[in-house]
């Protein structure tokens, strides 16, 4: 009997993530499972408090995992695949990307408010660049402050007054099967989510068959569409650079057969400044409506925002 061993970060979504893609694997191709935890500097640098916001986080969960495989100690990893380096690692696939998660972004706030019922002045928690310039950006006058560690952590500090809000990814309170605990979903045209939100990555060594296996198994090809879209848009526009971007492409019936529509969004960190642009095309030319979509818009000035961004990050 084929046993895959399947390595994860040890938090609860994590393993609730792995265990979903477990079950997926168990049912569609009969094999046994067993979940492997790995620690990774993500999560070693949230238990002490560190910082990782910017690019210098780019694949701080991810590193360890990637490692094991290429040691043979898993077979496949799982990860959030917002979490993953848009440039590919040597000897290992981005076998499957199963059916999506809504995307979107949600708040959740003391007294059951939304961002706009939330007074002048009050204090909103995200440890996201990307959100916090998004919200400085709705003109509202919060306090947008950072903070760090899991959900539970982060509800803990709304409930205990601390925080008046804080902002997370729908997924993963609806993988945890708390979404009942958000108090507002947030429209993409309040908030666009990071490129790949709600989306999970399966990995596994490139060599062998188990990466055309899981492919059939575990790939949707609308999920796979959309996020390579939004992660052409975030390689083309990154750089290197630590400007706030959010994308989010949806697949939609067309005139004639179905049409991939793209919406990006690059930000001066205070969200004084922004980018934004869509863009329409073949799902079968994800990558190419991505990149087209994000050359746009560098054209159009966000490539003196990514610079804004880096010098400000520098300073």
């Amino acid at each position: 009997m084929t046993v895959i061993r399947i390595g994860t970060r040890a938090s609860a979504l994590a393993t609730t993530q792995s265990r979903h893609i477990a079950a997926l694997i168990h049912d569609h191709l009969g094999w046994d499972v067993e979940l492997v935890e790995i620690s990774t500097a993500g999560d070693r640098s949230q238990a002490a408090g560190t910082p990782i916001a910017g690019s210098a986080s780019t694949g701080i969960f991810v590193s360890a995992l990637r490692d094991a495989l290429l040691r043979g100690d898993i077979d496949v990893a799982v990860h959030s695949l917002k979490d993953l380096p848009t440039y590919a690692a040597d000897g290992i696939t981005l076998a499957a990307i199963p059916q999506r998660e809504d995307p979107r972004d949600v708040v959740v706030a003391r007294d059951g408010l939304t961002l706009g019922e939330l007074p002048v002045g009050s204090r909103v928690g995200t440890g996201s660049p990307r959100r916090v310039a998004q919200l400085h950006a709705l003109g509202l006058g919060l306090d947008v402050v950072g903070v760090r560690g899991n959900v539970d952590t982060r509800i803990a500090k709304v409930r205990s007054g601390e925080y008046d809000a804080v902002v997370l990814a729908r997924a993963g309170l609806a993988r945890l099967g708390r979404l009942d605990e958000a108090t507002e979903v947030l429209d993409p045209l309040q908030m666009l989510p990071a490129p790949g939100q709600g989306a999970l990555a399966v990995e596994c060594r490139t060599e062998g068959d188990l990466a055309a296996a899981l492919a059939g198994a575990l790939d949707d090809r609308h999920a796979r569409a959309t996020v390579t879209a939004e992660r052409a848009v975030l390689a083309t526009l990154e750089g290197g650079c630590s400007a706030p971007i959010g994308a989010l492409a949806e697949v939609a019936e067309g005139e004639d057969d179905e049409e991939l529509w793209v919406r990006a969004v690059a930000l001066s960190p205070d969200g004084g400044l922004t980018v934004r642009m869509s863009a329409t095309g073949d799902p079968a030319d994800a990558e190419g409506v991505g990149t087209r979509l994000a050359s746009e818009m560098l054209a159009d000035g966000a490539a003196r925002l990514t610079d804004t961004a880096d010098k400000r990050q520098n300073a």
